[in-house]
């Protein structure tokens, strides 16, 4: 997990879970087991023991880092004697398809919404700023889904920058999973939130910097603090291959899905077009795009084949 440099020095400190669990201290917990299970994902698993070990330590963590920050921005303010008002604290979610992003994200906002302050915590998945089904099949890219090409990354940068700017309100496009496209003319509003978390397989991707100097805004440029879900490819796959036989059963069954197709699909052919799918796409989204920027996170959490966490490695400051 660490990357260390010739001189064996690594930019990060890794824990065990026990070692990790015992950085709660008193953190309080706020969420009841029906809440939580709420919470959970329907192919994911989550449960008390994960929350109080894995994220009760992390919401400590970032109630630190949001505190410093704010001391941070009002000192500056004092320095050039300005009157801006306080900017979100920005968090990134990332990681692979079926790694149990939305799940991370959801726990983390219903913890920091919790705290003693109780601050306004945001959640937006960046599923919505993918272009629109009939401008990927124009482009011949539907094959590309998830792939960075296939988001209009000028929306989402303005968008971005709206939020930090302290717009309001801002407003983001709507993503169903059910007609598997962006919904037409509707949008979530964001009013200055004190927290906003963004979640998405690739907002922690960079570009080839120019030659010419200019500045080029990232995604993660925006990010105060970032999360990397991270698990082995084989678990992965079997994790995708899982979720799809449980939505073939569920969410697919639905006749105005997109994969209403797949609903009557034996277990067998079931597995294989699921199979077929993740390494076709997936897969190769992950390699050439999304695990590239793992190192680049502030935090990785390395899930096992129990969905459980495992370890967590934190970028030293």
């Amino acid at each position: 997990m660490e990357q260390r440099a010739e001189n064996g020095v690594s930019p990060y400190r890794t824990f065990t879970r026990k070692e990790w669990a015992a950085l709660r201290e008193d953190t309080p917990m706020t969420l009841t087991p029906s809440e939580v299970s709420a919470l959970r994902s329907v192919h994911d698993r989550l449960d008390m023991t994960e929350v109080e070990e894995i994220y009760l330590p992390l919401s400590r963590l970032l109630s630190m880092y949001v505190a410093a920050t704010q001391r941070l921005f009002r000192a500056q303010q004092r320095f050039l004697g300005t009157e801006d008002a306080k900017m979100p604290y920005i968090i990134g979610v990332a990681g692979s398809v079926a790694v149990g992003k939305s799940t991370t994200a959801r726990v983390l906002q219903a913890l920091l919404t919790r705290w003693p302050n109780t601050p306004k915590v945001d959640l937006i998945t960046t599923d919505g700023f993918l272009y629109p089904n009939a401008i990927l099949t124009q482009e011949n890219l539907m094959e590309k889904k998830g792939f960075p090409e296939s988001y209009d990354l000028p929306e989402l940068l303005r968008f971005l920058s709206g939020i930090k700017a302290g717009v309001r309100p801002m407003r983001a496009p709507v993503y169903s999973h059910i007609v598997y496209d962006v919904v037409p003319n509707e949008r979530i509003e964001i009013d200055r939130p004190d927290i906003l978390i963004v979640e998405g397989l690739n907002v922690l991707q960079t570009g080839r910097p120019p030659k010419d100097g200019k500045a080029i805004p990232f995604v993660s440029d925006f990010f105060d603090f970032s999360v990397y879900l991270d698990a082995d490819e084989e678990v992965l796959k079997r994790w995708y291959v899982d979720r799809f036989l449980a939505l073939r059963l569920t969410a697919f069954r639905d006749p105005m899905s997109y994969f209403h197709r797949y609903s009557t699909l034996l277990d067998n052919e079931a597995v294989t077009t699921a199979t077929s799918i993740w390494n076709r796409i997936n897969l190769v989204n992950l390699h050439e795009n999304i695990l590239p920027t793992r190192q680049r996170a502030d935090l990785i959490l390395k899930k096992e084949e129990s969905h459980f966490v495992s370890e967590v490695t934190l970028r030293r400051l």
